[in-house]
């Protein structure tokens, strides 16, 4: 288990965001998350005011914020359901646009919106800001049970390896002549996923005993 090297989230640079402890990091996000999501809907004014201080502190970061925004993919599924709230919600209606909207869905959607934009920008801000191996640190500077820190430590370490299996997978069906084109070629790639859990369970267990013949007790050397 050697040691960790640097994360695609990671944005390399040299500001007092990255300098600053891995662990007050951590606390000032979950701090910062707890104040928005106890902010009442319709207070627009505060989630501003959270917003100009995120952006702030990504400018104090000197990461691009264009950097930010494209990692900030992953909220579309949940932008998908907000905008999709005040269609399907009960109670009173009104008509905006010439559309018939739920107007306890329509605040519902836009506190889901703004909650979620903020704390997506939030995270990927401490990402880009901290390394890995620090955010490991910092959660156990923070009394978080070891146990719970050497799994997220394992999960870092070992995505890139599973992610590169799977693409190695996509290259050997593409070799062969397969491409997924339609609902046919489900089962093809069902098993595909299947035969990547098996080959990653395999490998786990492998790394594992590898460990235990090196002495693991349960607690990482530091």
């Amino acid at each position: 288990m050697g040691a960790a090297h640097g994360h695609q989230l990671h944005f390399h640079a040299h500001s007092p965001v990255h300098r600053a402890p891995a662990h007050l990091k951590l606390v000032a996000l979950v701090v910062f998350m707890l104040v928005v999501v106890a902010t009442p809907r319709g207070w627009w004014p505060a989630y501003a005011a959270y917003l100009g201080l995120l952006l702030v502190v990504i400018g104090l970061s000197r990461v691009p914020p264009a950097y930010v925004l494209k990692r900030m993919v992953v909220e579309v599924p949940i932008v998908f359901f907000a905008v999709l709230l005040p269609f399907v919600a009960t109670g009173p209606r009104t008509d905006v646009l010439g559309l018939s909207v739920s107007e306890s869905g329509s605040h519902a959607g836009a506190k889901l919106l703004a909650t979620a934009t903020l704390g997506v920008m939030a995270s990927v801000t401490l990402a880009a800001t901290t390394e890995p191996q620090a955010l490991l640190q910092g959660l156990t500077r923070l009394r978080m049970p070891a146990l719970l820190v050497q799994i997220m430590g394992f999960m870092i370490r070992y995505l890139e390896v599973v992610t590169d299996e799977l693409r190695r997978m996509k290259v050997a069906r593409e070799s062969r002549g397969f491409t997924a084109s339609d609902p046919r070629h489900w089962p093809v790639l069902a098993k595909s996923f299947g035969a990547l859990f098996i080959r990653s369970y395999e490998r786990g267990e492998r790394v594992h005993l590898a460990m235990l013949s090196r002495g693991y007790t349960g607690k990482l050397p530091q």
